[in-house]
């Protein structure tokens, strides 16, 4: 709950990044973020800055939010990086805020209020080869200054943490490290599961993500189990034609479907039904589908790399990424092992319940009033 010592804070949130089914988890973390803050907090005043693209359904439903659209289009980077240097700064002023939190990564340059900017990772120092050569210096350029104009800076993870102190060489004392959480409404799935024959991947379709090597597995799998198909749902990113190339080639056909960025009450539906969850990425921030299969009780099998593995704990099959032989192991293990598919269909639930965005909303919230008072 807020600090009632504190006084009514108005409170910016730079939402211009959001494209509706196009940013994948950081469109999930917003939304939940907003919902939560709406929840636990009915004291200070939020200004949400909107883009072209941003529809009705993103502002919670509470007397302290109010929606300030911009005239400009989030699918037009360059477009909407402009507008978020130059035009937000004025909108800052002009509603007099205390602070503004810039929830997927970058922050004007220059603001009239302090800045609390949210990193969910740092892929493109760790890993510049998955970014395309264009795409390359508006990251290096706008997430270094960001980071180093903000008064707080958030991570989803100790991992990321830790590469933002590395990286960026910051003050500990100015990252901070906050969870995300879950939906409530996957914990009511686990209690009317009916599972069907086929596996569930949730991932934008890019090449860290590693659903070339779940492809290849799940190839190796079929061969035992031909009456098992594998579902991918998620943004159709720029890998999304060699992966259908490949799909081709490995002749698997219609067993395999990306459906792409799916409504949320049809994805809720397919963990409803999933066999098996799994989860082959190379890299992650935090990892979101995670616990998003751990709370609706589905088998879960997942990347052996951090953040994921602390995240999933002892409620998840864990195994090597790099390793397609440990992948296809891993999928002959939790669609068949009946004990194993029990217990991680029993822990699931209660590994995910430890995560919440009430937490999150409120470590968020407790930053914010920590940026206004720091000098």
């Amino acid at each position: 709950m807020p600090d009632s010592s504190v006084p009514t804070l108005r409170i910016g949130i730079n939402a211009l990044y959001l494209i509706p089914g196009g940013v994948g988890g950081t469109e999930i973390y917003l939304r939940g973020l907003l919902g939560a803050l709406a929840e636990i907090d009915p004291i200070h005043q939020y200004f949400v800055f909107t883009n072209r693209e941003t529809g009705p359904d993103l502002m919670p439903a509470a007397a302290n939010f109010r929606q300030v659209p911009q005239h400009v289009r989030a699918v037009r980077r360059p477009s909407r990086l402009l507008w978020e240097q130059t035009v937000l700064p004025i909108e800052a002023v002009r509603l007099k805020l205390d602070v503004m939190l810039n929830p997927g990564f970058t922050a004007p340059l220059i603001c009239p209020c302090p800045q609390v900017t949210v990193f969910h990772d740092l892929q493109h120092k760790r890993h510049p080869e998955y970014f395309r050569w264009f795409d390359l210096p508006f990251w290096r350029f706008f997430l270094y200054w960001s980071a180093h104009v903000s008064r707080r800076i958030l991570s989803d993870s100790s991992v990321t943490a830790a590469d933002l102190l590395y990286f960026y060489r910051l003050p500990e004392a100015v990252v901070k490290v906050v969870p995300l959480g879950v939906d409530k409404a996957f914990f009511d799935l686990a209690a009317r599961r009916k599972p069907e024959l086929f596996l569930l991947a949730a991932s934008t379709l890019h090449p860290h993500k590693n659903l070339d090597g779940l492809l290849r597995a799940f190839a190796v799998f079929r061969r035992n189990h031909p009456d098992f198909r594998l579902v991918v749902c998620g943004i159709h990113g720029f890998f999304t034609g060699p992966l259908r190339d490949l799909r081709d080639t490995l002749d698997l056909g219609s067993s395999v479907e990306f459906p792409g960025w799916i409504p949320r009450e049809a994805l809720h539906d397919l963990y409803r039904r999933a066999w098996a969850f799994v989860f082959p990425t190379f890299f992650e921030g935090f990892g979101i589908p995670v616990l998003e299969a751990l709370a609706a009780g589905v088998p879960t099998a997942c990347s052996a790399i951090e953040p994921v593995a602390d995240i999933a704990g002892k409620a998840a099959l864990l195994f090597d990424p790099h390793d397609p032989a440990a992948i296809a192991r891993a999928l002959e293990q939790i669609a068949g092992d009946e004990p194993l598919r029990a217990r991680l269909a029993e822990e699931g639930p209660r590994r995910a319940s430890q995560f919440s965005w009430q937490q999150t909303a409120s470590a968020t919230l407790a930053a914010l009033i920590s940026a206004t008072r720091s000098v």
